[in-house]
């Protein structure tokens, strides 16, 4: 396995993902930030926070897979959620969850949430992207 992650002694443990991830690979694959399109470009789960990120999460699964990974191999994700309040914790944590339950696993790689005031499309209410690294 070429990721690590730790929740090294002196950091908060945080229960959503690890504090540090330890890449030993040599292939870096950066995935674009991905919204809640499906393969036509159409936005699944309009005004549901919760169904965006299990799509974007999805989303980032698939392309992974184009690169010959998988969410094991992420060491860093950044999630940017429109009009960022501490109640939007919820559904985005039962989009990670659901999507967890889709892939088989918990991603919980080192993660950075990030407020903005839009994205690309008003429809859309997150935007995540990933930094993998694969042997």
């Amino acid at each position: 396995m070429t990721i690590t992650l730790r929740n090294p002694e002196g950091l908060p443990k945080i229960d959503v993902y690890r504090q540090v991830a330890i890449a030993s690979g040599s292939k870096l694959v950066f995935v674009a930030g991905q919204v809640s399109w499906d393969a036509e470009g159409v936005t699944v789960g309009e005004g549901d926070l919760a169904a965006q990120v299990e799509r974007c999460y999805l989303n980032i699964a698939t392309a992974l897979g184009e690169a010959g990974g998988s969410f094991d191999d992420v060491a860093k994700l950044t999630c940017y959620v429109v009009d960022w309040t501490a109640d939007k914790m919820a559904p985005l944590l039962e989009g990670v969850s659901r999507a967890a339950a889709k892939l088989g696993r918990t991603p919980v790689p080192p993660t950075t949430l990030i407020g903005v005031a839009a994205l690309d499309v008003p429809e859309h209410l997150v935007e995540i992207e990933a930094t993998a690294v694969l042997d």
